[in-house]
């Protein structure tokens, strides 16, 4: 199961989806495309206002410097995952903490 923290200002993604095989999984497929897209146009927007880290067990993506563009990117990310935790929930685990 895919496991995502949501705080205030940083979002933890870690675990795999178990939707299917590796490589074949599209809840992970999924997963990992809305973070990819969310993250490069954060990073287009301004690379200094996030930090992220993929470590291959945990990705961590943390505002640390506030913009209102950034913000709303952000605020995309977060409710794009939860739209996903709702479609499979067997699948994606959100742990809200904000």
């Amino acid at each position: 199961m895919i496991t995502v923290v949501i705080k205030e200002n940083k979002v933890v993604v870690s675990g795999h989806a178990g939707f299917a095989a590796y490589g074949r999984d599209i809840v992970c497929a999924a997963c990992s495309s809305v973070i990819i897209a969310c993250v490069n146009d954060m990073m287009t927007v301004n690379k200094e206002a996030i930090e992220y880290i993929d470590d291959n067990d945990t990705l961590s993506i943390e505002i640390i410097k506030e913009d209102e563009l950034i913000n709303k990117l952000f605020n995309n990310l977060k409710e794009l995952l939860k739209g996903l935790a709702n479609d499979y929930p067997k699948n994606i685990k959100i742990e809200s903490e904000d």
